[in-house]
């Protein structure tokens, strides 16, 4: 079907991102499109070969297959396909084929390429290369937000000094924001209680009203720190209530910028290591949430966030080791505690549970295994507990006799694994390969780790099994352009950003690993290695190793903003709260993710 110049334009104004563009803009770029008209099952392009241009889909349905030939995606209305082959290197590396009739829009290379380079919008849609960010983060800097208390605690006008006093005292704050209703009509602080009430020798009846500071100086959830200084200096005043549209959201104290400017991995991994109970240290490990707030909101990469959180649990770890042997005594032979899981490969976020084990010297005896290494495994798990690594649903953890074993046990669990690769031996391995040590003889483990890498990569089954266990967790993509969320219960229409989203990946790095028999515990750390080693292709690298990054920080930025609103971090995301933008890129990224999947299954290993 013929279209005319306005139809096109009025078309592209409606469709991200040039709606974003300039209207001169888009009118030198629409006539630059052709109009394709398609029959059901027209091979729009195969895999390999040189694209026309990028397709906007005007009417109708593209089916979209991987190298393999597995649907990727079903694309409808306003989208866009062929950018990825475009921005590589001008060859299409997925196939595409018409659902239905179809009408689409095609801007040939030289033009698209024009356009993402002139222009911002196009760029950031189009582009989905990484772009660095800050590593540090300034409480000059720091938007308002990430410094604030939550909820912060307030009373009425027609209080009496003294009950004003007695919530200060009971909450141990300075500081009272007076409100009526949602609005804030002033302040009280422990300043106005003894310059104007205690000096003055008023009566403790006297009301809050009469005493209070009107009017106070407010800011936005929006501004910078720098704010917070500045206004606390010119006006010498200690607290600062947040407003947001009328609305009272919180407060900045001088206390919550020392707080800020204190919280730091550095810093909780001295307390830790000086810490001389497990409740000593939970009292550090509770401001956990606040470090990961402050890590996202400094622009940190997602690796980052997670290794200097990881690193407060191995000091807890060790610190709890050290305090058990001080109660227990000196170990009858020599151990290793190691962890797995996220720990293992360092990347705890906001939300962790405990999985270790203990590797032991094989000079060990039953009793010494069960009386003296128990009761070393029962503290320091114990003490986990306390700290909020709470214990590992299916036991994955040292307290267990299975998990607290010498050397030569340990040998034959992974011997036995790789020679009969069930379904539990496959879990098993699958935790197991994730091991790291933590705290002991690390020499127990070097031959352990090398013997086993070699031996499973050599079992051309086991790898098969693994392959096949690994892609039982799927990228949550629906048959069309939405996503695949939760169907029931608490979580209904939100997204695993933990089990469809990072795990699939960290699965498929584990794979990779095996195949090249590669030390590195880190997922990021296995992609990176196996592209070096030729496990998988600079261009799928490359892919993946965006999807990754942009999967991990959606995940972060979740939680840290659960925990600015006052609540608990997990990894269930509502896909309403990503704008449009935000989820076209993340979808994106998920089929990057599937596109993988099919790869390692239609390759070496697969098991039908």
């Amino acid at each position: 079907m013929p279209l005319s110049q306005e139809q096109i334009i009025r078309f592209l104004k409606s469709v991200h991102p040039y709606d974003a563009l300039k209207p001169e803009v888009i009118a030198e770029i629409a006539p630059l499109f052709e109009a394709w008209e398609v029959e059901k099952d027209f091979s729009v392009y195969d895999v390999g070969e040189k694209l026309p241009g990028l397709f906007l889909i005007y009417e109708g349905k593209i089916e979209v297959r991987d190298e393999n030939d597995v649907v990727v995606s079903h694309l409808s209305l306003r989208n866009s396909f062929g950018e990825r082959g475009l921005l590589r290197d001008g060859i299409a590396v997925t196939s595409a084929r018409a659902d239905e009739h179809s009408v689409l829009l095609v801007l040939p290379p030289i033009p698209f390429y024009k356009m993402i380079e002139d222009h911002e919008a196009a760029r950031k849609f189009f582009d989905r290369t990484r772009i660095e960010k800050p590593r540090e983060s300034n409480l000059a800097t720091s938007r308002v937000e990430t410094l604030m208390a939550h909820n912060p605690m307030t009373c009425a006008a027609d209080a009496t000094v003294q009950d004003a006093a007695r919530i200060m005292r009971e909450k141990g704050i300075s500081s009272l924001c007076i409100t009526d209703g949602d609005s804030l009509s002033g302040i009280l602080t422990t300043r106005d209680l003894s310059g104007k009430v205690l000096a003055e020798a008023l009566p403790v009846t006297t009301s809050v009203d009469d005493v209070m500071t009107r009017n106070p100086i407010t800011l936005a959830p929006s501004a910078i720190g720098s704010d917070v200084l500045h206004a606390m200096m010119e006006r010498k005043v200690g607290h600062i209530p947040i407003v947001e549209s009328g609305k009272l959201v919180g407060i900045v104290t001088q206390t919550d910028l020392t707080r800020f400017q204190a919280v730091s991995s550095a810093e909780l991994v001295s307390e830790i290591a000086h810490a001389r109970t497990a409740e000593e240290m939970a009292e550090v490990t509770a401001r956990i949430p606040q470090l990961l707030v402050q890590l996202v909101a400094g622009g940190n990469r997602h690796e980052v966030v997670t290794r200097l959180i990881t690193d407060i649990a191995d000091t807890a770890t060790r610190r709890l080791l050290t305090l058990a042997e001080e109660k227990l005594g000196p170990a009858p032979v020599p151990y290793l505690w190691l962890a797995c899981g996220s720990q293992g490969r360092q990347e705890q976020t906001g939300v962790s549970d405990q999985d270790n084990c203990l590797i032991l010297d094989d000079a060990v005896t039953d009793e010494q295994r069960t009386g003296y290494f128990a009761d070393l495994a029962k503290f320091v798990s114990d003490g986990l507990d306390v700290c909020g690594y709470f214990y590992c649903p299916g036991d994955m953890m040292a307290t267990a006799t299975r998990w607290c074993q010498p050397v030569k046990v340990w040998k034959e669990y992974f011997s036995g694994w790789i020679r009969k690769p069930v379904p539990e031996a496959q879990m098993l391995a699958s935790v197991m390969f994730d091991l790291r040590p933590i705290g002991g003889h690390t020499d127990l483990f070097a031959d352990l780790q090398e013997t086993t890498l070699k031996a499973a990569s050599e079992n051309s089954i086991f790898v098969a099994h693994m392959v096949s266990n690994s892609l039982k967790h799927q990228p949550p993509l629906g048959l069309l352009r939405g996503f695949a969320t939760i169907r029931s219960g608490e979580h209904k229409n939100q997204l695993d950003m933990k089990h469809n989203g990072v795990v699939p990946i960290v699965d498929l790095g584990r794979i990779y690993a095996l195949q090249g028999r590669l030390t590195a515990i880190n997922t990021r750390a296995r992609l990176e290695e196996a592209l070096h080693s030729g496990i998988i292709s600079k261009a799928g690298a490359a892919d993946l190793l965006d999807a990754y990054d942009l999967i991990a920080e959606t995940r972060l930025l979740h939680q840290a903003a659960q925990v600015k609103a006052g609540n608990k971090p997990d990894n269930y995301l509502l896909p309403a709260e990503l704008s449009d933008f935000e989820r076209s890129h993340l979808r994106d990224a998920f089929v990057v993710v599937k596109s993988l999947q099919s790869a390692i299954g239609h390759g070496r290993g697969m098991l039908s």
